[in-house]
């Protein structure tokens, strides 16, 4: 998440908000979702990142060591280890109670360098000189080591405990995970996606991302089930979702052996004209050295592709406009130094995704990698192929819908509809002058309606005064038409 977001903020976003989902709401129907991190390539196949610290309420892994007990605070699986050493100082008799230098290690394995894992991270390593048993010493162990960041320290007797020496080799922790069977119990990542929470709250917002999100080809249905209850907010709150691609497609199935087509997972995904699909994964450098990531083969990270791609829509909005499409080569993206190879792309193959609405990003030569796509998931529905023709209704209709609050309270009557045109159609001839809209003149670029015919005896008497608006996109699509319906005349209701 860290890395999304500043990846959304380097590519030219400018405000974002990030929603936490360790509160279920009662209001959601969904239970529980679990696996949702994808199954790990082959160790060669991508560089891991290092696990984060044990989620609240995991169990905790503790090792003995002569009644000494530590319990570690990070993350261990089958890369990233967690080992003690205890090497003690004559003499260890209770009595004397004794001292001995500690040594705590937490990073990659010696099996994953052999094998040419491009870690991410560095080993860590802690060492303590010379503590003691005597609760009266100034080194006494439960204070000297009450600052490491790599575990705790308890004694499991209230009696004097002694140091045990570990020997030449280390004792190493128990996996709390393990990256081959990895499932996160997180809290209902649906629940923030229903009414009346912190994010529906918002009274505008633009774009959504659910970095890393995306069903793995053979997942339980948990990451589908997020995306359509994403896409079914956006929906309700005119934003847009910007989808990330399962982490190990590939665009052809051949890079790695027995990869899965992009092509292939495009079905698993919700078809909605409010979301857009990007592939492949990017690469970037490590973001805190801002060096190439890697102990042994100096591969850079890979990181899902639609924070950045986010960063270079809001960009593009600002610099150009809503109506232009977040693509091509002015689409540059920011601290990425390239794609991954299994997500190299070619013309022909771009062609065979274009059509399925997946939206690729390039390294051309002497070019940096840029977006080189800009079409949604509504792959049937030829109005909203694209996404700044998609983009620019959903801004129409929050500018609108934003703006015309003052017809709340108004007779519901032709005054009101005169009024109302009369606005919107100043509006629109600014955008016109932009160049938002196709057309030589405005009346070929958009049209605005509000009267009788839009608005019935009906309507009036519940207490809506509706609005069309259409506009002319400047991709080839048809003549676009919104309808919008607004409360007004409400003084006049009982």
């Amino acid at each position: 998440m860290a890395q999304a977001v500043s990846q959304f903020f380097l590519n030219g976003g400018t405000h974002a908000f990030v929603v936490s989902v360790n509160q279920p709401s009662s209001k959601s129907t969904a239970s529980a979702l679990g696996k949702l991190v994808p199954q790990p390539l082959p160790p060669f196949s991508f560089p891991l990142s290092p696990p984060l610290s044990p989620p609240a309420g995991w169990p905790a892994q503790s090792i003995d060591i002569g009644g000494i007990v530590f319990t570690q605070r990070e993350v261990t699986d089958e890369i990233f280890v967690l080992s003690v050493v205890v090497n003690p100082a004559a003499p260890i008799s209770p009595a004397a109670y004794g001292l001995a230098d500690i040594i705590i290690t937490y990073g990659p394995s010696s099996k994953s360098a052999s094998s040419g894992v491009a870690t991410g991270s560095a080993t860590t390593v802690e060492t303590y000189r010379r503590v003691s048993l005597d609760p009266a010493s100034p080194n006494y162990i439960i204070n000297a080591m009450a600052a490491s960041s790599l575990v705790s320290v308890s004694l499991s007797n209230p009696g004097p405990a002694t140091f045990t020496a570990t020997g030449a080799t280390p004792i190493f922790f128990p996996l709390l995970i393990s990256q081959t069977t990895q499932i996160f119990a997180l809290a209902d990542f649906t629940a923030v996606l229903q009414e009346d929470t912190p994010l529906d709250k918002l009274q505008v917002f633009n774009l959504m991302v659910l970095p890393g999100i995306a069903p793995s080809n053979d997942s339980d249905g948990s990451a589908g089930v997020i995306l359509a209850a994403a896409v079914a907010f956006c929906e309700r709150k005119h934003a847009f979702l910007i989808m990330d691609p399962p982490i190990r497609d590939s665009a052809d199935g051949t890079l790695p052996p027995n990869s899965h087509k992009i092509a292939d997972s495009v079905s698993a995904f919700p078809a909605s004209k409010n979301a857009a699909l990007y592939f492949p994964y990017l690469l970037t450098p490590d973001p805190i050295t801002g060096q190439q990531n890697g102990l042994v083969s100096g591969q850079p990270s890979e990181i899902p592709p639609a924070a950045t791609v986010a960063g270079i829509y809001a960009a593009t909005d600002v610099a150009r406009g809503v109506w232009k499409a977040p693509a091509g080569f002015q689409a540059i993206t920011n601290n990425v130094t390239g794609v991954t190879a299994r997500g190299a792309m070619t013309d022909n193959r771009q062609g065979t995704l274009n059509p399925l609405g997946v939206n690729c990003l390039r390294a051309f030569p002497n070019l940096p990698t840029i977006v080189f796509g800009s079409r949604t998931l509504a792959t049937t529905d030829q109005q909203w192929t694209y996404v700044p023709v998609r983009r620019m209704a959903l801004f129409l209709e929050q500018t609108l819908l934003a703006n015309l609050k003052w017809v709340l309270f108004e007779p519901n009557a032709e005054p009101l509809w005169s009024a109302i045109t009369m606005s919107i159609n100043a509006f629109m001839l600014g955008l016109f002058k932009q160049g938002a809209f196709q057309g030589q003149k405005p009346s070929e670029a958009f049209l605005v309606k509000c009267d009788g015919t839009t608005t019935t005896q009906a309507d009036i008497d519940s207490g809506i005064v509706n609005i069309v608006v259409g506009f002319a996109p400047l991709k080839p699509a048809e003549f676009v038409i919104i309808t919008i319906a607004q409360l007004a005349g409400q003084t006049q209701t009982s």
